[in-house]
């Protein structure tokens, strides 16, 4: 098992995030809190100190993560405040438009660089760190949209199915080393994201469930999750869909 007791959670005002530091503050974490919204983080934060215990610290930090030439000073500002790091959990990134994304191809890469480039910049520094200390856990929260392009949200899916390609190649490259590598795969999240999705399907899931299973994978390493884990079968048969056949359906 994985050692959970100084964590670094990068987009922690995401309702998924909140939840899993809730979590992690149950186990005995610390935790250093980076988020962009400060009031928001204030908030969050100091609902965490109310919750731990007097062994714990609990520090926030404001950042804008699309700053990637600020990365290795976070990392760097989290390891002093908290005395090392066992683990980082990144669970961040927007939705975008995929019509609008369509029609401009500056707001398609802008959605990349949130939801990829940004955190494949963490990735490295956070690679790059573990290997030296030969353990750690480093958590990604990607998507299932990953998994095959579909029109409805196709750049969304590259930009997370960027992000899964790159931790498969991480998880192979840090094995030996210790580190653990954990790709979260949520399937339909009722999240401030998703404001607006017509929810009254059963495949619909609360991010406080997700975030439980979240950071069980972290502490047990597993490689790859679905949650919920129906999503893992699901998105076999998505995946096995014909091409030819998969082109003239509307998903």
């Amino acid at each position: 098992m994985n050692e959970l007791k100084k964590v670094v959670i990068f987009g922690a005002t995401s309702a998924i995030a909140e939840h899993a530091a809730r979590d992690l503050i149950d186990r005995g974490a610390s935790l250093f809190c980076v988020g962009r919204d400060q009031g928001k983080l204030e908030v969050i934060v100091t609902d965490l100190k109310i919750r731990n215990s007097t062994s714990q610290r609990i520090e926030g930090y404001v950042a804008d993560l699309m700053d990637t030439e600020g990365h290795s000073q976070i990392l760097k500002v989290a390891e002093e405040t908290l005395g090392g790091i066992d683990a980082a959990l990144v669970c961040y990134g927007t939705l975008p438009d995929q019509k609008r994304c369509e029609s401009s191809f500056s707001m398609a890469r802008d959605a990349i660089d949130v939801n990829a480039i940004s955190v494949i910049s963490l990735l490295t520094e956070l690679a790059n760190k573990f290997e030296s200390q030969k353990r750690g856990v480093i958590a990604v929260v990607s998507s299932v949209a990953g998994d095959r392009g579909r029109q409805s949200n196709y750049v969304y899916g590259a930009a997370k199915g960027m992000v899964s390609i790159f931790m498969q190649g991480l998880r192979n490259r840090l094995a030996k080393h210790g580190v653990s590598v954990v790709t979260i795969k949520p399937g339909f999240v009722d999240t401030p994201m998703t404001e607006g999705f017509d929810k009254s399907s059963i495949l619909w899931t609360k991010p406080e469930k997700i975030s439980k299973g979240l950071v069980n994978a972290m502490e047990s390493g597993k490689s790859c999750v679905y949650l919920p884990g129906f999503w893992r079968w699901i998105m076999l048969l998505i995946r096995c869909i014909p091409e030819g056949l998969f082109k003239r359906l509307s998903l």
